[in-house]
């Protein structure tokens, strides 16, 4: 350390490409999208920063409140969902075997080796309706009704005169299924990461103790992997709270998130005052969960 203090020219060496970066490639362009946000179109392209308020102001349209209302909604039961499934992945990975643990990993981070565009669609020929889940589905009614048949219920169909397959694409369930999909990674790694270094005596005490196994997850295991539970669902919330090719491939009409709404300003409406003003407020919904999260780490004495 103090070697570090006398050589301080190459500490602001060492330190001067990251700051340039940091500064060039976004703390500038964010200050820029900023101002745009007080500004008025002026033409089709044209626009002048007044320092107006009226973006803000029609974001504030009930239209508008109900698409961010949904996206918080969205990006909520994503969190939940992620939470219940990747709990026990990450239970499972800890206790298993050591030369399983790396293999178990790798499964996890996998999907992050393929582009979110081809995983997408990779979904969609599962959820369509001539898709790999009905299929499965499908096959299930046959074996049903074929043992029906064999124990002379066929007649009555049961099961109905044929399979209907299910309507998994284009609404919001399949919107949520998919951003689960792209999310559970980010809640399973912070989880194993706090079960990883959880006290294993403290679970065998509670059983010793008479507690039964749910009574030992509920008071030992899920306290003490907090850190990891808070982690991850900041992780998934954020990311979720702002996606757009998600609920724009899987979802409907009805399933339009905030960030579809903002990349249309951007685009296709080419209103870059307003898409500034609503990215702005999501950033700003974005520190208040993020402040939400300090302030109940510190009421839990920090972690």
């Amino acid at each position: 350390m103090e070697n570090w203090r006398r050589g301080r020219s190459a500490f602001w060496l060492i330190g001067l490409g990251p700051t340039f970066w940091l500064v060039f490639f976004f703390l500038i362009p964010l200050a820029i999208v900023w101002l745009y946000s007080f500004a008025e179109l002026r033409g089709l392209v044209d626009m002048e920063v007044t320092g107006t308020l009226d973006n803000y102001a029609r974001a504030l349209d009930p239209l508008y409140l109900e698409v961010f209302g949904k996206s918080v909604v969205f990006a909520g039961l994503t969190t939940v969902v992620s939470l219940i499934v990747g709990f026990p992945v990450a239970l499972a990975i800890v206790f298993a075997p050591p030369r399983w643990r790396p293999v178990l990993l790798l499964l996890v981070i996998l999907p992050f080796w393929t582009n979110l565009l081809i995983r997408t669609y990779a979904l969609i020929a599962v959820l369509r309706v001539r898709g790999f889940a009905n299929f499965t589905l499908e096959w299930f009614w046959d074996q049903s009704n074929t043992l029906l048949s064999l124990l002379g219920l066929g007649s009555y169909q049961l099961l109905g005169e044929r399979f209907e397959p299910l309507e998994l694409l284009y609404n919001n369930t399949a919107v949520i299924i998919g951003l689960v999909y792209v999310h559970l990674p980010f809640m399973v790694l912070p989880l194993y990461a706090a079960l990883e270094k959880l006290d294993r005596s403290l679970i065998e005490a509670a059983l010793d103790l008479g507690a039964s196994q749910w009574r030992a997850f509920l008071t030992v295991v899920v306290p003490l992997s907090m850190p990891g539970i808070v982690s991850g669902a900041i992780l998934v919330f954020i990311p979720a709270l702002g996606s757009f090719l998600t609920p724009d491939l899987l979802g409907g009409t009805d399933s339009q998130m905030i960030a579809n709404v903002i990349e249309r300003q951007f685009k296709s409406a080419n209103d870059w005052p307003f898409g500034a003003a609503l990215s702005f407020l999501l950033m700003y919904l974005t520190f208040a969960a993020l402040a939400l999260r300090a302030l109940i780490g510190r009421g839990r004495g920090g972690f």
